[in-house]
């Protein structure tokens, strides 16, 4: 018989923790990863667009005043530029915490299911090489689910892969 796993309380006391008193240390963010995620929700809504695309009208209509100078194009150009430019940082930093956390959940759901093979675990840390091997092995996996079912076969089941 099959010892019971025993259920993990550490990430229960971290969330209870983080319940109770949300500004303790080791849970808050920084003021650049704060400003991030603002800087990357807000641009991500309408009226962010509405705002960028009224700009661009009101830029488009006065180019007739400005007789399409140099300098009118250059004010836009500058601007968007600069807009451009810093945004790519705010959404990067967005995107490298989001792709951490999902990362984690993840690994979490690989270390808590019976039979997964934690190896696979911090896969993102190997060379392409060792990830073109494991990914070569689990391509064998599904073809050969594939051709069981094509027999009319059950696909369900959890067939051993050698990582090493």
């Amino acid at each position: 018989m099959a010892a019971k796993r025993k259920k993990p309380t550490i990430s229960k006391k971290m969330l209870e923790r983080k319940i109770q008193n949300p500004d303790s240390p080791g849970l808050r963010r920084g003021f650049f990863s704060r400003a991030a995620a603002a800087a990357a929700e807000w641009t991500g809504r309408p009226i962010a667009f509405i705002l960028a695309l009224t700009t661009v009208i009101i830029w488009a209509v006065t180019g007739p005043v400005f007789q399409y100078s140099e300098t009118w194009q250059l004010v836009i150009n500058t601007g968007t530029t600069i807009i451009t430019f810093l945004l790519v940082f705010l959404i990067q930093n967005s995107q490298n915490r989001d792709t951490r956390a999902i990362q984690i959940k993840v690994d979490e759901l690989i270390r808590a299911t019976h039979g997964a093979h934690t190896a696979l675990l911090d896969l993102e840390e190997l060379t392409d090489e060792e990830l073109g091997r494991i990914y070569r092995k689990y391509e064998l996996i599904a073809q050969e689910s594939r051709a069981l079912l094509r027999k009319g076969k059950n696909d369900i089941h959890v067939p051993e892969v050698d990582l090493s």
